[in-house]
């Protein structure tokens, strides 16, 4: 079988059924091999999920699924919230990473809030996830809030990055 890139990957903006389970699967495993996060996190994009499914407003809200050889490798999901948008569920499978399609699905999703005319986003991510947080700084997201958590079965530190995308003004 030949070696698939992020050229070969397609990406939709609809759910499929399966999909639900088969992210927080896929969330689930990659960061317990990764990070060594426990259930709590798997438990945590399973609540998140279920509530981007229930408040799901498809002039408001987006998501991007990528799938190559006929299975999903990516994932990102913008979910309107009072004051801003907010990003969550950003993952790239490991054998897909570094050849630009996080910056791909991070592109089509500023693309997506500008069109919607949100004046911020922001999203949650741990001191852990350092290429994400490259990615998330290239399109101008800055770190504003640091706390200590345990939430996913270990300690670490959640970061919340924001960025403004229309200008205040004068």
């Amino acid at each position: 079988m030949e070696a698939m890139t992020a050229k070969d990957v397609a990406i939709r903006s609809e759910l499929k059924p399966g999909d639900l389970g088969y992210l927080i699967h896929l969330h689930g495993l990659l960061y317990a091999r990764e990070y060594g996060y426990g259930l709590g996190f798997e438990s945590y994009v399973a609540e998140g999920l279920c509530e981007f499914c229930s408040r799901y407003d498809p002039d408001a809200d987006r998501l991007w699924i990528c799938e190559a050889g006929g299975r999903m490798v990516g994932s990102l999901f913008a979910m309107h919230r009072p004051e801003a948008a907010q990003l969550r569920y950003f993952l790239v499978d490991p054998a897909y990473r570094g050849q630009g399609l996080g910056t791909r699905l991070m592109g089509s999703c500023m693309d997506f809030l500008r069109e919607r005319g949100y004046a911020r986003a922001y999203l949650w991510t741990t001191d852990e996830l350092i290429e994400a947080a490259r990615i998330y700084e290239r399109f101008g997201f800055r770190l504003g809030e640091e706390r200590e958590s345990t939430t996913f079965g270990k300690r670490l530190v959640e970061r919340r990055y924001q960025v403004e995308l229309r200008s205040p003004t004068p």
